[in-house]
């Protein structure tokens, strides 16, 4: 049986299928969904570059009953294989959110396909900061009084997400369109920090959580793991020193000074802004104000002129009556 691999490396896009076939199958629901993976394996790591979903059923109140279409899996597999030969199976994924009690049938049947696959368990509504998968294999656990005959046990992987030039540009631009323009570059850093020191806060309970049950008997000790421990210790400033601490101060007061000078600039930009708006407004209501009284003036004007007109035309036609009364009783005389 080939080994356990060394490190499981994920790309955009096989996150971006999960998500959406999740999107599309299960949402609002209590299913998970199940697909393959497909990618290369190379000295102990497995580059995950793609995925496709299979039709997957199994029933809630008995677990180890499921279903999983074969005859959809191989046709799926063969078209892939056609667009790109270099891709073969390395494992399955599920949107868990943990392991459940079929998965080692699923793992047993996903041998069929490739030696060692793996199972990358992907939380599509993720709530912890961290990264959104975990992988997992199964090997073979023997215990050592030899009482039990060996059995099939998952165990953790370490993953990171990699990316190559084309994929890198296309995630650029897809968070250039998600990022909110509505945030200054302050207020997006602070938000990073701030995701930053929670995932830090729930790392440093998950090993307090273990030495904690070391220490009461619960779990064995692990030299690798307290070998790790040690050197994040060894890492870790030492605080007594006074230069340390002082050119720490002072690099903070660097940065608040910088804060605080930004602060005021943009407060002094906005009153700024303030007054244009007020001055621009002002002037708009003063043009506003002149177009309606040289409009009315110009009404005003011609009902005058129209009135006067007609004036006008009224004692004209008078003027001519006269005229015409005069003529008759001229003639009457002669």
């Amino acid at each position: 049986m080939p080994g356990v691999p060394d490190k499981v490396v994920l790309h955009p896009l096989v996150l971006l299928s999960v998500v959406d076939h999740y999107n599309r199958v299960a949402k609002d629901t209590k299913k998970r969904i199940v697909g393959l993976l497909l990618g290369e394996t190379y000295k102990g790591q497995v580059d995950v570059t793609n995925s496709f979903a299979v039709p997957f059923e199994e029933d809630d109140k008995d677990p180890s009953i499921w279903f999983l279409d074969h005859s959809y899996l191989e046709n799926m597999f063969r078209m892939f294989k056609k667009v790109n030969a270099r891709e073969h199976v390395v494992g399955w994924y599920s949107s868990g959110p943990r392991l459940r009690e079929a998965d080692l049938s699923v793992q047993a049947l996903m041998t069929a396909y490739c030696p060692n696959p793996v199972l990358v368990i992907c939380e599509v509504e993720p709530k912890e900061v961290g990264l959104p998968f975990t992988a997992y294999t199964a090997i073979d656990e023997v215990r050592e009084d030899g009482t039990e005959k060996s059995r099939q046990v998952f165990i953790t992987i370490p993953t990171e997400v990699g990316q190559t030039e084309a994929e890198e540009i296309g995630v650029e631009h897809l968070l250039r369109n998600v990022k909110d323009a509505t945030l200054s570059t302050l207020a997006s850093d602070v938000s990073a920090k701030l995701q930053a020191l929670k995932g830090l806060r729930s790392r440093l309970a998950a090993v307090q959580d273990y030495l904690g049950a070391v220490l009461d008997g619960r779990l064995p000790a692990n030299n690798d793991i307290m070998t790790y421990l040690q050197d994040i210790f060894n890492l870790l400033p030492n605080m007594n020193v006074e230069a340390l601490s002082t050119s720490l101060a002072v690099k903070g007061n660097d940065m608040m000074a910088g804060i605080y000078l930004a602060a005021l600039i943009r407060a002094v930009l906005a009153l700024h802004r303030l007054i244009d708006n007020k001055e621009t407004r002002m002037w708009t209501e003063k043009e506003r104000a002149d177009k309606a009284k040289a409009a009315a003036d110009k009404a005003a004007k011609a009902d005058k002129d129209k009135a006067d007109a007609k004036d006008g035309a009224a004692a004209k036609d008078q003027e001519g009556g006269e005229a015409k009364a005069d003529k008759p009783a001229a003639n009457g005389n002669a």
